[in-house]
């Protein structure tokens, strides 16, 4: 099973808590042979190898096992992102969260329908672009 690369910024980051890391166990380091260790411990020949992998794109927004919160059909949640589909139009993403709670989507105190999963296209600020007739967006994640 492959892995996305980190963007730069996360790698960097790492490379400096591995220097640190390895700075308290008495095995002082350079950055540079901290960044050298990273792209090793992460299966690239070298630092260059895994510059060019991760390229300079920015970081997604979303991540595959991030826990998120906000509100589906007005209804409070927290979830867990299960799954993550960067859309060709590069505008868009395709999440699939499981709600740690089942969420009723039924407003109607005499009736209810409990969803514990859904499939959703959010954009970058976290909102999707299907409304309910009040003019609310589908889902809401706080950003």
């Amino acid at each position: 099973m492959t892995h996305p690369i980190p963007s730069l910024e996360a790698l960097k980051t790492q490379a400096k808590a591995l220097r640190q890391a390895l700075l308290k166990l008495g095995q002082p380091t350079t950055h540079g042979q901290s960044l050298e260790l990273l792209a090793r411990q992460l299966g690239q020949r070298d630092w260059n190898t895994l510059h060019a992998l991760a390229g300079n794109a920015p970081a997604l927004p979303f991540a595959v096992g991030q826990r998120v919160t906000g509100r589906y059909l007005k209804q409070p949640f927290t979830a867990k992102i299960v799954a993550l589909n960067h859309r060709a139009d590069g505008q868009y993403y395709g999440l699939k969260l499981y709600f740690d709670e089942p969420v009723d989507v039924i407003t109607f105190d005499s009736m209810s329908n409990l969803r514990t999963r859904v499939n959703v296209t959010v954009g970058p600020d976290g909102r999707t672009a299907q409304k309910t007739s009040d003019g609310v967006p589908h889902l809401v994640l706080d950003m």
